[in-house]
């Protein structure tokens, strides 16, 4: 579920920023490139997610002999 409203928010968050990244530029949006961006940017945050521990560093430091 989380990853639904990660890709949710990608895509809401990345067209925001194409649409006033535009504006400021006085051009049109590009809402294809916009929207692979947001999904590029989505898999990118769920290999972060992967790779770093869900544990915090105390716990992964303490051995319980």
């Amino acid at each position: 579920m989380r990853y639904i409203f990660l890709v949710i928010w990608s895509v809401i968050l990345v067209s925001v920023l194409n649409y006033v990244v535009s504006a400021i530029n006085q051009g049109t949006p590009d809402w294809n490139q916009g929207l692979i961006m947001s999904l590029v940017f989505a898999v990118l945050l769920i290999i972060i997610d992967a790779v770093i521990p869900s544990e915090s560093p105390k716990a992964i430091g303490r051995e319980d002999h």
